[in-house]
């Protein structure tokens, strides 16, 4: 595996995941990190002073489980991993953009879409460790956070299913128009990540383009821990 996270990323098979995306609105990555990096980002878990914010899904009627937003300045390999999949990812946002009928308008620099976020209001950032245990979920929901929404995420698995727990499933929903919602389980292995659309995405029909709104969470955990990280390229209000 390659060492620096450009190279990682600039590796991955993109000709699949893009047709993965365009048919399924998800794409699996394979391995993105080792089993030594994922735990070392799990342990970040119990360092309160890397995070902004911790939230505890009960409390809002997200589910049932809690998660924490990193503060900035993020840690390093972070911060890289964030800006080497979005400048991969932002030709594919311009892309499908232009088939919605909206400006195709992302730059082609993280920093220079995260400027864009914080003239914007949108300063507070993204990038959250989510950590589940048994009984825990995560309700099917959108990560907007502001007027500004780059259009894919990521999830990364960072525990080991079948061993670190059972259950939790990745599961997504798509609502086309006049149709009932679609769902897709999307399995993982540790150290592999899903891209997904974070809110809408285009769709080739007999009349043309139209769009599908996407959900995305988590069912129910059965046993053990189950730890995840979330990379989201806009950043919050």
């Amino acid at each position: 595996m390659p060492t620096s996270p450009a190279a990682r990323v600039e590796a991955l098979p993109w000709t699949d995941i893009e047709t993965s995306l365009a048919q399924h609105g998800c794409a699996v990555t394979g391995p993105l990190l080792t089993p030594d990096e994922c735990a070392a980002l799990a342990a970040l878990y119990e360092q309160d002073a890397l995070f902004r914010s911790r939230v505890v899904m009960q409390r809002h009627g997200f589910g049932q489980g809690e998660y924490k937003y990193l503060a900035y300045p993020l840690p390093a390999g972070l911060a890289q991993w964030r800006s080497a999949l979005y400048a991969r990812l932002a030709p594919l946002a311009n892309a499908w953009a232009s088939a919605l009928g909206l400006p195709p308008d992302y730059p082609a620099r993280h920093a220079d879409y995260l400027a864009r976020c914080h003239a914007q209001g949108q300063t507070r950032p993204t990038p959250l460790l989510l950590r589940y245990q048994p009984g825990d979920y995560n309700c099917l929901h959108q990560d907007l956070y502001g007027d500004l929404q780059f259009p894919l995420q990521l999830t990364l698995l960072l525990s080991r299913p079948g061993e670190d727990f059972t259950g939790g499933e990745f599961v997504l929903t798509e609502q086309r128009p006049r149709m009932q919602s679609r769902a897709e389980v999307v399995p993982l292995q540790q150290g592999e990540a899903v891209l997904f659309f974070v809110n809408q995405r285009p769709v080739s029909g007999t009349r043309g383009t139209y769009r599908v709104a996407m959900r995305h969470g988590v069912s129910r955990v059965r046993s053990g821990r189950r730890m995840t990280l979330g990379l989201i390229f806009h950043d919050a209000a």
